[in-house]
């Protein structure tokens, strides 16, 4: 299935909403798995000797978390190197697996024209995957997030890339890779999930879950501050906020101050 955006290489429109998914349905996330790149161990600093056996723990670490049954949600950057090699590896993958595409996969609109679009997508189908737009946006529990392979900010690079394919900021929690962070989880309202982080496996939603709990339990206090201030006849200050709940106001972008 081809994605809203397949083949628009020019960038994503702006708008403040994405194609809906059914974020419920999910049972583990990953990102930036780059079967088969050959220099993505010295690049992201992976402890692998070979390629080969990169590809190899890859499958079996993916194989020991992932039942057949499950639903596996990937952002991006599943297989590099001779991609007709590479990618039929991963149909080895436990899983029903779900592909937001990333920078580097032969399906992202991002970076491939709509021919190489068109072209690549039965190879992917071939595997297993189910090819998904750019960004997608839902619930998890009755709470609303987005998912892309790009975060807000941040990249392996100084400058930001493909910033015409990135999510609009406007508070929402995000789900992403790209960055090849070896840090793991969330830092303010987007939440890293690449394999580089969490020992080269998918980690279950119920991480995501913990997360996204925290940040309405923070949203709630956040309001109720606010409100009692309020009644009060009194103002609360930002950075009285951002000081108790540890926000970084340099991170924030103006939508989120006003």
């Amino acid at each position: 299935m081809l994605g809203a955006y397949a083949g628009q290489k020019g960038g994503l429109p702006v708008r403040d909403e994405y194609p809906t998914f059914d974020f419920d349905q999910v049972d583990y996330i990953t990102s930036d798995t780059h079967f088969s790149h050959a220099r993505i161990s010295e690049l992201a600093a992976r402890p692998f000797e070979s390629v080969a056996k990169m590809d190899a723990e890859l499958i079996r670490r993916w194989n020991e978390t992932v039942a057949p049954t499950d639903t596996v949600l990937h952002l991006g950057d599943v297989a590099l190197g001779p991609i007709a090699d590479s990618l039929p590896l991963t149909a080895q993958l436990n899983g029903r697996k779900l592909l937001v595409p990333g920078n580097h996969d032969r399906v992202s609109p991002a970076t491939q024209s709509r021919r190489a679009v068109e072209r690549f997508t039965p190879l992917y189908e071939q595997a297993g995957w189910i090819i998904l737009p750019e960004i997608i946006e839902g619930t998890r529990r009755g709470i609303h997030i987005l998912a892309s392979h790009y975060p807000y900010s941040g990249d392996t690079q100084d400058a930001d890339r493909h910033t015409s394919h990135r999510p609009v900021d406007h508070g929402t929690p995000l789900l992403h890779g790209h960055t090849h962070d070896r840090e793991n989880g969330p830092v303010g309202h987007q939440f890293h999930v690449g394999v580089d982080a969490f020992g080269y496996a998918p980690i279950p939603f119920t991480l995501v879950d913990a997360w996204l709990d925290d940040l309405r339990r923070e949203e709630e206090e956040i309001a109720a501050i606010v409100r009692e201030r309020a009644a009060q006849g009194e103002s609360t200050p930002l950075s009285e906020l951002a000081e108790k709940f540890g926000i970084d106001l340099g991170a924030m972008s103006s939508d989120e101050r006003i």
